[in-house]
């Protein structure tokens, strides 16, 4: 009894004891791993792909699955683009134009994950092939928005949308910030509200969830909607960085946001989510992807292999019995 009890511990801490192995390394490969420039270059680069992982896990954990929202993610940015420069002559380079990209941005990431949804949930397609279709419409409308090549924002908006990704507070970036509360209000509703334990319910046992009176096609459909929020959520973010959307815009942002929600502890056959774990999994990516960059042992080319590996090891470690809450 006292082993299965260790054996359960450990799979929760393990995420936390990969973390920590990770900052330790990365301490002993360079000095300058944990300078403030670097720990906020990191989380600030990790945001985008946290606040979509927080999206994913509660995809996950209700039984589905969303492999369009890298492509997602690219098309938004060029929408966003597209409508901030057409009406730039008639509004000007004001908060005004920015705002309305916002609301594009947080419209196309809502009709795309409603598009998402009821395709699983009414159309009763496999949320496999559903995603797979829409993350090649996304990524060919991108492509075809502009032109085979890449769309720029406005010189003047872009230096007016810059501070959104380069300040803060406190020395805190708005990325991070965003993420940190996203993750926390996430975490409470997955743990403390009826949609936290529906979602968990519907993973677990569709059929027993539909005889317990929860609403499956609703519960399902709104994880994917909320979702595609968070990709929209991610995206506002995203654009000062760069200023600009092509094909190239969001590649294998899917792998990493699944990635991070399996190696937080989420089951990915569904039934049981953790938000925290989630971060914490973003958290070893970059933390991965940063230590590639800094030494030459390993090529930081290798980084999405690196990533695919640990997508089979977690699946594989899960085989064995659930964890604890």
């Amino acid at each position: 009894m006292q082993s299965k009890s260790f054996h359960l511990d450990l799979h929760v801490l393990g995420p936390l004891l990969a973390l920590i192995v990770l900052i330790i390394t990365g301490a002993m490969i360079n000095e300058n791993f944990l300078s403030s420039g670097n720990i906020t270059n990191v989380l600030a680069r990790s945001a985008f792909i946290g606040i979509i992982a927080v999206g994913m896990t509660f995809v996950i954990t209700s039984g589905g699955l969303d492999l369009s929202v890298g492509s997602m993610a690219a098309f938004i940015a060029g929408l966003m683009i597209l409508v901030m420069n057409s009406i730039l002559p008639s509004m000007g380079v004001s908060v005004a134009t920015i705002l309305v990209g916002v609301a594009v941005a947080l419209g196309a990431g809502l009709v795309a994950g409603v598009i998402n949804g009821l395709l699983v949930t009414r159309a009763r397609i496999e949320p496999f092939i559903v995603t797979l279709g829409t993350m090649g419409i996304y990524r060919s409308l991108v492509t075809w928005l502009a032109d085979g090549g890449t769309l720029s924002l406005d010189f003047g908006l872009r230096s007016l949308y810059r501070p959104v990704y380069y300040d803060g507070l406190f020395g805190i970036t708005w990325p991070i910030i965003v993420f940190a509360l996203v993750a926390i209000l996430a975490e409470v509703v997955m743990r403390h509200t009826a949609f936290g334990r529906h979602c968990a319910a519907i993973g677990s046992n569709e059929q027993v969830a539909r005889y317990s009176a929860v609403s499956v096609d609703g519960v399902r459909t709104a994880t994917y909607v909320l979702l595609g929020l968070l990709v929209g959520v991610a995206t506002i973010l995203y654009v000062p960085r760069l200023g600009s959307a092509s094909a190239a815009t969001g590649v294998l942002w899917e792998l990493e946001a699944i990635a991070a929600v399996i190696i937080g502890g989420t089951m990915l056959r569904g039934g049981f989510g953790r938000v925290w774990g989630t971060v914490v999994g973003v958290l070893i990516l970059s933390l991965i992807g940063n230590i590639l960059n800094l030494t030459d042992l390993v090529s930081p080319y290798l980084n999405g292999a690196i990533q695919g590996v640990i997508i089979i090891l977690a699946v594989v470690l899960q085989r064995e019995k659930r964890p604890a809450r």
